[in-house]
């Protein structure tokens, strides 16, 4: 059992941010800044970043006083220093850094909880199609747990390795999964899922694909996106992913199209949805359709379904901050399950 679950429940955990330089690492400084149970002892950044050194809120002006610790680079002899001493690490790295890391982690007892992509697909086979390399741990791929906080909390109390989930596959599979669930989808239906995100998805490092300047609305890698497979994956039913590009900063929606059996009529839907997300805070059922406004800078998700019942059609939409609820608040939802407290603890007025 792992330092982080054998003496969680009460006990301050400490907890490194690897990757703390971008904007999900920041998201995530800011949110364990203010939580009770986590101390952070080490912001680490690449071995070769030229913010090592610098003070994180000399990067991220808005945390000035909040957080003013120095960036450590990271390596194997940091590792060796280091990984004895932490309870926690929260990767917010490129994926093949925690395909190549995590497994040390777990090993030295630190519990993981990974926002890159490192783990979040089943099948090895898949990482060289959709990430572009060859999984280096495939032992430890087979005990990570996907970390989809309200549907997976059971799993994400008995693992040592999360694999937080994409912010495309968040807002959809929380569409999907109250259909998938329970068996309401029509057989072969078609499942078409429509994604628009602002420019922070690509991250922080500068991109004339992502500049204000260039960027324009437009649909990207259609049919082969990354997040394809882990949507179908994890709504265990095949989907065509439509990701769009969009001029603008934060904030995702996630629209899905599909067709029920003939048999199900909308008061069904309707309790579906009641009964998977009536008693999870950070998910609202919403009367209108989501806007990205009413999410962004926040760990909600906005859910609104519409029941065509001559057709057996169904749209539902989900939106989200993509660094937050497609990050790091629900990373902490994990963190928060591991502790054994409810996954809002500490992102509700906060």
């Amino acid at each position: 059992m792992s330092k982080a679950r054998s003496d969680s429940n009460n006990s301050m955990q400490k907890v490194a941010i690897i990757g703390a330089s971008g904007y999900a690492g920041a998201e995530l400084v800011g949110l364990l800044s203010k939580h009770e149970q986590a101390e952070i002892t080490h912001l680490v950044v690449s071995e070769n970043s030229s913010s090592e050194g610098k003070l994180f809120s000399e990067l991220h002006g808005r945390f000035q006083g909040v957080c003013d610790k120095s960036l450590e680079a990271f390596s194997a002899a940091w590792f060796d220093e280091n990984a004895e001493n932490i309870d926690v690490v929260f990767f917010a790295t490129p994926h093949e850094f925690s395909a190549d890391w995590a497994k040390a982690f777990v090993d030295a007892g630190v519990k993981v909880f990974d926002l890159s992509g490192g783990f979040r697909l089943k099948d090895a086979n898949d990482y060289p199609k959709y990430y572009g390399f060859e999984h280096a741990n495939t032992d430890a791929l087979t005990t990570a747990k996907y970390g989809l906080a309200e549907w997976e909390a059971d799993n994400i109390a008995s693992t040592n390795l999360v694999a937080v989930p994409g912010c495309y596959p968040t807002a959809s599979l929380l569409c999907l999964k109250p259909l998938t669930s329970n068996g309401l989808v029509a057989e072969n239906s078609l499942i078409v899922v429509n994604g628009i995100s602002g420019v922070s998805g690509a991250g922080r490092s500068a991109s004339l694909a992502t500049n204000f300047n260039e960027v324009s609305l437009k649909a990207y890698n259609v049919l082969q996106h990354r997040h394809q497979p882990e949507i179908s994956q994890e709504a265990e039913a095949e989907v065509i992913f439509n990701p769009h590009l969009a001029p603008y900063k934060r904030g995702l929606l996630a629209t899905v199209t599909l067709q029920l059996k003939p048999e199900v009529s909308t008061e069904q839907v309707a309790q579906a949805f009641e009964t998977a997300y009536g008693d999870k805070p950070l998910v609202r059922l919403v009367n209108t359709w989501p806007e990205i406004g009413n999410v962004a800078h926040t760990p909600f998700a906005d859910v609104h379904w519409k029941y065509d019942e001559q057709k057996q059609v169904i749209v539902v939409s989900c939106g989200i901050d993509n660094l937050l609820k497609g990050a790091a608040s629900q990373a902490v939802q994990c963190f928060n399950i591991s502790l054994g407290k409810a996954s809002e603890y500490s992102l509700i007025n906060n």
